[in-house]
């Protein structure tokens, strides 16, 4: 009887991370759809080519190298990953801590889990790049990033190791629940790096020092995608817990999927509310970026906030990433879509968050964690993005710029009848 309630537990657990791998998967079509809405018509079929393309390079690279660096598992060559065990192998480790109180399930879904969470960072960096940077140039960037750079810093955090073998961070007192600075935060500075060294879009800022408005071809679009990524969210957070095979997990999953969605919620009507007050028009693209900014907040501990909390801590993120999009302008860092904000200075925001309702975690834990994986991801990204720049060149000629990527890159436009060609 005990084998086969154990032998359940492992099925519903097992299944219960394919799916919110699938909804986290999910997410690229959101990222996909939310910057071709967000870029000029000239650059949609490049934008959902890379969204494409960075997605495969992602599931490959970590499966030739980024998994083994970060948890020690191979499938590549063998098949066998470190959390793989036959059930009574199982069973027998989960009676040595108390039956039912670890996490068991196969390792190929922690696999898949894993892999869509290595997507996600890169489809940040793409949206930030968008408009003026070399295809080839960002796919030979994603390689780096999936397999090496993304790895590395999961290795010292979810992966318990010692960062070069000085510290762990979970000694310090370190904690992120679902990734607001593991994930967000380090596509974000993988994308400023890329930036700083690429420069702004043409005709973006004036000589005078005015920002030039670049509306995006298909709001629709992106509202779509922004909406896409709010569901695909649920499985973010909630596979985070790891488990759904007991009463306290499924409690857990119940209050993350809530959180998650009131931060969202809270994000968006707060960002609403600046754009009025700051531009006098409920900015669509605001409060687009607002909800996306609460989720990213509340990704770093969803848990063990109350709804209350989740709400005033995703309102908080939406005003925060208004002003943040305004500063980087200020600062003539040319963000097609919003990503480094939304990202970058939310997940930051996410991670100090977390002591506010988890005792059991540091100001100072977060801190040197977040420290450590800015930079780490920013300064290799920076070497990285400066050898590609120096051997292939990262970005377009002027003349392809005002062309449009989509037909430099890819021979072919997305909106073809609309031309006047």
């Amino acid at each position: 009887m005990e084998n086969q309630i154990f032998e359940l537990q492992y099925a519903m657990d097992t299944f219960y991370f394919l799916v919110c791998g699938a909804l986290v998967m999910w997410m690229a079509a959101g990222f996909a759809m939310l910057e071709a809405g967000l870029v000029r018509s000239k650059n949609t079929t490049e934008i959902l080519a890379k969204n494409v393309s960075l997605f495969a390079v992602s599931c490959i690279m970590y499966l030739v190298s980024g998994y083994a660096i970060m948890y020690g598992g191979d499938f590549f060559l063998t098949g066998i990953a470190g959390g793989e065990t036959l059930v009574e192998d199982a069973l027998a480790a989960s009676k040595e801590n108390g039956f039912g109180g670890d996490s068991v399930y196969s390792g190929a879904s922690d696999f898949f889990f894993q892999v869509v969470f290595v997507a996600t960072a890169m489809s940040i960096v793409s949206g930030a790049v968008a408009e003026r940077m070399k295809l080839w140039a960002f796919l030979v960037f994603a390689v780096v990033m999936t397999g090496f750079i993304y790895p590395m810093e999961g290795l010292w955090t979810w992966g318990g190791g010692a960062v070069f073998g000085m510290y762990t961070l979970g000694d310090l007192g370190f904690s992120d629940f679902a990734g607001s600075g593991i994930v967000h935060m380090a596509g974000a500075a993988a994308a400023l790096a890329g930036v700083l060294l690429l420069g702004a879009r043409k005709g973006k800022y004036g000589a005078e020092g005015q920002v030039n408005a670049i509306p995006g071809a298909n709001l629709p679009l992106a509202t779509l995608g922004t909406f896409i990524l709010w569901m695909g969210w649920f499985g973010f957070n909630g596979g985070s817990v790891l488990k759904l095979g007991d009463m306290a997990s499924a409690n857990s999953v119940a209050m993350v999927f809530l959180n998650t969605n009131t931060a969202a919620a809270g994000g968006a009507v707060a960002a609403m509310i600046t754009a009025k007050l700051l531009f006098g028009k409920a900015d669509l693209t605001m409060i687009l970026n607002g909800a996306l900014a609460g989720l990213v907040a509340i990704t770093a501990e969803p848990s063990t906030p109350t709804a209350l909390q989740a709400t005033l801590f995703g309102m908080i993120a939406g005003v925060l990433v208004v002003f943040s999009i305004i500063t980087l302008d200020k600062l003539k860092i040319d963000d097609p879509v919003g990503a480094i904000s939304v990202h970058g200075t939310c997940g930051v925001f996410g991670l100090l968050l977390v002591p506010v309702t988890n005792g059991d975690v540091s100001f100072s834990g977060q801190i040197i964690g977040g420290l450590t994986i800015f930079v780490w991801v920013f300064g290799v990204s920076m070497i990285v993005w400066g050898v590609i720049k120096a051997v292939m060149g990262i970005r377009v000629s002027e003349e392809d710029e005002y062309e449009g990527m989509d037909l430099v890159d890819c021979g072919m436009e997305a909106y073809p009848e609309f031309t006047g060609k």
